[in-house]
């Protein structure tokens, strides 16, 4: 046993040093499970972490909990072996409030979020991330948790009657001026930073999007005198930040597109610059079937992925021209959205991603809320490029 993970190991700094991972080694890989058969090379923690990306230079694909704790994960390592891709963003905690993995964090345990847990085995997967050379980033929602809400009513927005407030799906929101929802979700991703994660990314660090009529209707109380939704959001998200700063991991929130154009908060409590001074990184999530006809003088924004992209980050740089600004990583859109045409091909995604290169924004993430994507939306691994002298561009 004791040759046989030797002799996993060597493989393995062979897959890391060679080319991008095991699964970029096809039949070297595909021999050695035969071979080796007592151990699993998946679950081979690297020894070398320097040979992960830079966040620098990040490009990467959304994993939602159930393709991470699924063999989907395989498949998705497979495509990262043999594209440009070299980082995952995955759920940690979700919009259900749901956990990736059980939590020692003591409200998640009396929460029941630990119950809903989608992977006993991710600190094993996140090893195999790790091995394969992914920089991996967890995810995690913050003002969207229905299952906080429901077992922390203080801690939620509420109707004057004192039961929950719903949002048009039905779903129960927690209070976005208390500061005990953000000191969670801080907990939640020291936790994950400790596990092996190398960066937290902050999602729904904002108010509810509403109509007028139904937010009419809601009581937040955990409002002070005089706050107003962007102090709240921008007070909490320096909370975020100081909490989290001493363990030297980047910091990072998903913020709307519209706000690198919006002359106010619209009502969530998100402004550009106070998401530019605080974070390492802003994500807008320009994506264009979420611009209303009309904008930037386009009368069918979802039909032109590359103007709107590129109209959208230009309005973020020239809201980012602080010398301590924080770097700009757009999440682009590699999903259709219902029957809206067109439909979001390989040329509908490479066109978002030259938007954005273009203008010098070299990281970006994909978006696909079924973490499904398109091998030919995406370059060969550069080492791979002159062999042969193509490479399939098959679809996943």
């Amino acid at each position: 046993m004791r040759l046989v993970r030797q002799a996993s190991v060597l493989l393995l700094w062979a897959a890391l040093v060679t080319s991008r991972g095991l699964f970029a080694q096809a039949v070297v890989a595909d021999q050695a499970r035969v071979a080796l058969r007592p151990i699993d090379l998946r679950y081979v923690q690297p020894a070398l972490p320097s040979l992960l990306p830079s966040p620098a230079s990040v490009k990467a694909l959304y994993l939602n909990a159930w393709a991470f704790a699924s063999s989907r994960l395989w498949q998705l390592l497979r495509l990262a072996d043999e594209t440009e891709i070299n980082a995952f963003v995955v759920d940690v905690k979700d919009d259900t409030g749901c956990l990736l993995y059980p939590s020692s964090v003591p409200t998640a345990q009396r929460v029941g979020a630990n119950l809903c847990a989608r992977a006993r085995d991710a600190r094993a997967r996140l090893d195999t991330l790790l091995a394969h050379g992914i920089y991996p980033i967890a995810r995690i929602v913050v003002a969207k948790d229905p299952l906080l809400a429901e077992h922390k009513p203080q801690w939620s927005v509420h109707l004057a009657d004192g039961e929950l407030w719903r949002d048009r799906i039905g779903g129960a929101w927690v209070d976005a001026y208390n500061d005990s929802v953000w000191v969670y979700a801080a907990e939640l991703a020291r936790e994950a930073l400790r596990m092996g994660f190398a960066e937290v990314q902050f999602d729904y660090v904002r108010f509810p999007d509403e109509p007028r009529e139904r937010l009419a209707t809601a009581v937040f109380p955990a409002r002070r005198r005089g706050d107003s939704p962007r102090l709240a959001v921008h007070r909490n998200i320096r909370v975020l930040k100081s909490l989290i700063a001493p363990l030297g991991a980047p910091v990072t929130f998903d913020i709307f597109g519209l706000t690198a154009s919006a002359t106010d908060d619209m009502g969530i409590g998100q402004v550009w610059e106070d998401f530019s001074s605080v974070a390492d990184v802003v994500l807008p999530m320009v994506y264009p079937s979420h611009y209303r006809a009309g904008a930037y003088g386009f009368a069918w924004p979802n039909g032109q992925p590359y103007r709107i992209v590129r109209r959208a980050l230009e309005e973020a740089l020239g809201r980012s021209r602080a010398p301590d600004a924080a770097a700009i990583r757009p999440y682009l859109q590699a999903f259709t959205l219902g029957r809206r045409l067109p439909r979001y091909t390989p040329v509908e995604i490479r066109e978002e991603i030259r938007a954005a290169e273009e203008l010098g924004l070299t990281s970006w993430v994909l978006w696909n809320p079924r973490s499904v994507y398109q091998r030919a939306a995406l370059r060969p691994y550069p080492s791979r490029v002159s062999q042969a002298g193509a490479v399939s561009a098959g679809g996943e």
